[in-house]
């Protein structure tokens, strides 16, 4: 080889060798800086208290979270994957499934589970215990998931029928009988409460049942029980999985201070999702 370009070849190698060491090729590649805050992207309500006391426990174990309340369940997960946020916790499984059939560029993931937030049914016209009556009028969420939610809970007390009881994607095309000629009305899921008025009775997400002054440990006409399909969770971008600041929000969230913060607080009306033994 002709000596000048074997010259220029070595240096050529060499500049590549620097670029590349330049481009974060080193040793401390995929270290996170346990000094930051993370983000972490709640609903108002139970969401928001329970995640504040987190961020005191999680403090404790090194880990500084700020939190960011968002008014709506479509905005946390268009955060979450765009990066504004490092983990969300408002949601169960269900929706974020439904989510990531609909947005495939999302790339989210379920972290761990939190807790349980049931959908109840609450009337201002009905008392708890009261028969809901032939020819009411109904109101359910519109988004798929929280509204076959509803639809399974008035099946699961035998008012409805539908194909399957544990199917989490159920909607009303799913009701097989409706002996009693109830009319299902499916509206925004915070609009509800306001709603209650011009119906005889509806399902109400705990999250804005609280916000809305009702009580889901008192004021329901039926529950839903603590065996749902729909336990919350906090979700990441599926390349997080792997952060170690995710261990310890873990288990700061799923710590016994916080499992007995929880039953304190909202007392039969949020059922913890994890074994706390």
């Amino acid at each position: 080889m002709n000596k000048f370009l074997k010259y220029a070849l070595v240096g050529v190698l060499t500049m590549f060798a620097i670029v590349a060491a330049g481009c974060g090729g080193s040793k401390d590649d995929g270290k996170v800086d346990m000094n930051k805050p993370v983000i972490v992207g709640v609903n108002p309500g139970p969401h928001a208290i329970i995640m504040d006391n987190v961020k005191k426990i999680a403090e404790k174990k090194g880990l500084k979270i700020e939190v960011k309340e968002f008014s709506d369940f479509v905005t946390p997960n268009s955060a979450l994957a765009s990066g504004e946020i490092w983990a969300n916790c408002f949601q169960h499984e269900p929706f974020l499934k439904a989510t990531m059939k609909k947005e495939p560029s999302f790339k989210l993931a379920k972290a761990f589970n939190t807790a349980l937030f049931p959908i109840n049914i609450y009337s201002k016209k009905l008392k708890p215990g009261d028969t809901i009556p032939d020819g009411a009028k109904i109101g359910i969420p519109n988004d798929p998931t929280n509204g076959g939610r509803a639809i399974l809970l008035l099946a699961a007390n035998n008012l409805i029928k539908v194909k399957n009881p544990k199917d989490v994607t159920t909607s009303v095309k799913d009701i097989t009988e409706n002996p009693h000629h109830f009319e299902i009305i499916e509206l925004e899921a915070a609009a509800i409460p306001r709603s209650l008025d011009d119906l005889t009775c509806a399902a109400i997400n705990t999250t804005y049942a609280i916000s809305a002054g009702l009580d889901p440990a008192k004021d329901p006409i039926l529950r839903e029980t603590k065996d749902s399909l729909y336990v919350n969770i906090v979700a990441v971008q599926e390349k997080d999985l792997n952060d170690p600041r995710l261990k310890i929000f873990q288990e700061a969230y799923q710590s016994k201070e916080n499992a007995e913060f929880i039953e304190k607080k909202f007392p039969g009306s949020v059922y913890l999702g994890w074994d706390n033994k």
